[in-house]
């Protein structure tokens, strides 16, 4: 269903799972419900990367560090769930539109609370603004996220070069916001 909604075809659904339509309606009632099931099951595998955050971990920076490596071994398992997902997120069919929105939203944003949760906020800088400074970490991911996603044809191409470019930005911000005697 990486076509879209509209352009999913119930015909070659059943074609490449090897089984009758009538099996496939006898489980989901339209091509909808399955559809909503297959973006169900994606965010159940989204959300195993947040069942990794280590809460013990204080450090920001080397909780999104870990949590980045976990959330590449997740990829590369299910490559294909990402690449649904990333395709969801441009549908534009009014007839599954706004659940998608709301299912994404919700389990990213409880992704993002888990994330900043008991992080030891005294190692920042002084002067520096937190709440602005996980802003720009935050928009900082989201757009080396973008980037990665629009540069790859599948996630099953997602490779360890991300993890090391990552930690080029992520040793730039660390320096920007915590204290100079920080281990960088």
């Amino acid at each position: 269903m990486q076509s879209g909604f509209e352009k999913a075809s119930t015909n070659k659904i059943v074609r490449g799972a090897n089984i009758s339509k009538g099996s496939l309606f006898h489980y989901f009632r339209s091509k909808k419900d399955l559809y909503l099931y297959l973006i169900e099951y994606s965010l159940e595998v989204v959300e195993q990367i947040y069942e990794q955050i280590d809460i013990q971990e204080r450090d920001l920076f080397k909780r999104i560090e870990k949590l980045g490596l976990k959330k590449l071994q997740i990829q590369r398992k299910f490559p294909h769930v990402f690449d649904f997902l990333t395709s969801i997120v441009q549908e534009e069919s009014e007839e599954v539109k706004n659940e998608i929105r709301q299912k994404v939203q919700f389990i990213f944003e409880e992704g993002f609370k888990r994330i900043y949760e008991e992080i030891d906020y005294s190692k920042f800088r002084q002067g520096i603004d937190v709440q602005k400074a996980i802003d720009i970490l935050t928009w900082t991911m989201y757009g080396f996220a973008e980037r990665a996603i629009h540069q790859l044809d599948t996630f099953e191409d997602v490779g360890e070069q991300y993890s090391k470019e990552w930690e080029g930005y992520s040793k730039i911000l660390k320096q920007s916001f915590y204290h100079c005697d920080e281990e960088i």
